[in-house]
């Protein structure tokens, strides 16, 4: 059931101050980078394109504490006291409430390590310092932005992109389901588009939020890069003008069908194919506080329905909510035994598989229910829903079908990450989502009903 009746469809608009800023955050080259059990090297080489972070800002008014949204070209946090020292550090000092910062990882797989326990792997000794020079330049972004908001528009459209593809490929000699290309399997290709304008008209900020895993370059690979996003910013930002931030959506069973490589153009071309879709769906997009309207029908050869633009009043309205989800736990081995088989372990593969369960368990805590994050937003007539886990696809589906006819970006790994939150009827199956979640079956079904739940409170 859709949670606004007799509402205006296409008036997705929010009017307000808005501000934008953008930082590069470019490690060290010598800093730690293995992200694949499989990989070669424990560092970069170079670099593929610069990693950068991009920070919008969201008030009705001056007075008003800002939702400050920021997308980073990074991968995830594999230490939650990292994360959490991360991001206390940028509310103490902007004296910013929890529920008004949401800090998305883009999720690629060629970046640094973000964790301060590998301080003894080469190049560990780099990730501390980094982290520090992390948040200063998060909070000179954000404050950079606020001083220099502006009266603008933000508005919203969904287009498609075939980018993403599902990657749970059962294999049944193995009987198992194995991480790549699943030609017979089901994707989203949903984009959601929001596009931040200036009074005058001219596009400042473009949020692109698609779901497909940055997975383009792996083991081969011994350059940092934002993987395909990089080409897809550059090619939005030249073409349509301001700056370009990326939401990663619920894509845990998304990503491109060809992975896995070391050759870079194969995730410029990527970025490129996820651009041109992009800059399609800004073009289709009808003028600043502009929608069609049904007219009038004229009569011809056939009854026709003439439609035209008018112009309609945008909301400046706001709000932000942070709600806990009491997610059941598996049961897991306890942190101690962890420790001792990654200890007595020698094959790198299974070793990388245990230090990331390590800090799982130690993420999600010792008991049987671990309470996650759920940020919700309302900025205008859209809201933003963003939680540390790699949900599947289903979870931005089912609520943009309820939330309906209002525009959901849906966002994975935000301010955190344990897991998988893969549906209940995939548990049970040898796949790496599965045995990787410390959630037991249920966990994405309970978030789903959540954050509907909220929603509903929401926009009631």
């Amino acid at each position: 059931m859709n949670i606004l009746q007799n509402q205006e469809i296409n008036n997705t608009a929010f009017s307000g101050l808005i501000g934008v800023a953008r930082r590069e955050i470019n490690p060290p080259l010598g800093i730690y980078a293995r992200n694949w059990g499989a990989g070669r090297t424990d560092n970069a080489v170079g670099f593929h394109r610069p990693l950068t972070l991009t920070c919008l800002t969201f008030q009705s008014q001056n007075a008003e504490q800002p939702l400050v949204l920021i997308g980073a070209d990074l991968g995830w946090w594999s230490n939650a006291l990292d994360e959490l020292k991360f991001r206390r550090g940028i509310l103490d000092t902007l004296n910013l409430e929890e529920s008004r910062l949401m800090v998305c990882l883009s999720h690629t797989h060629a970046g640094p390590c973000l964790s301060t326990a590998a301080a003894s792997k080469p190049g560990g000794q780099w990730i501390e310092p980094y982290l520090l020079q992390l948040k200063e330049k998060s909070v000179d972004a954000i404050r950079e932005a606020l001083q220099h908001a502006t009266l603008s528009t933000l508005e919203w459209r969904y287009g498609t992109c075939d980018l993403a593809t599902n990657r749970d490929l059962q294999m049944e000699a193995e009987k198992r389901v194995v991480v790549g290309f699943n030609p017979q399997g089901e994707a989203d290709h949903t984009l959601l588009i929001g596009r931040v304008t200036d009074v005058e008209g001219n596009i400042t900020a473009t949020i692109v939020n698609y779901a497909c895993h940055p997975t383009t370059l792996a083991w081969d690979n011994e350059l940092l890069s934002p993987d395909y996003i990089g080409a897809m910013r550059e090619l939005v930002e030249n073409q349509a003008g301001g700056r370009v931030l990326f939401l990663q959506g619920a894509s845990g069973e998304l990503a491109p069908a060809e992975q896995y490589v070391g050759d870079v153009e194969v995730a410029d071309a990527h970025g490129r194919r996820l651009g041109y879709a992009v800059l399609a769906t800004l073009e289709a997009m009808s003028g600043q506080n502009e929608v069609l309207d049904y007219s009038h029908t004229r009569e011809s050869g056939a009854p026709l329905a003439v439609w035209n633009k008018r112009r309609i009043v945008p909301s400046s309205q706001t709000a932000a909510k942070l709600v806990m989800v009491p997610f059941q736990l598996k049961d897991l081995a306890s942190l101690a035994d962890i420790e001792a088989q990654w200890l007595a372990c020698d094959d790198p593969v299974v070793k990388e598989r245990l230090w990331r369960k390590r800090w799982i368990r130690m993420a999600v805590g010792d008991g049987d229910i671990a309470p996650m994050p759920l940020w919700i937003w309302q900025i205008g007539n859209a809201c933003l829903v963003g939680q540390p886990n790699e949900a599947y696809s289903r979870y931005q589906q089912r609520i943009r079908a309820a939330c309906a006819p209002i525009p959901v970006a849906a966002i994975n790994i935000v301010n955190g990450y344990a897991g998988y939150l893969p549906p209940v009827e995939l548990y049970g199956k040898d796949m790496y989502a599965v045995w990787q979640t410390p959630f037991a079956a249920g966990a994405l079904e309970d978030l789903e009903i959540k954050t509907i739940e909220t929603l509903n409170q929401l926009f009631k």
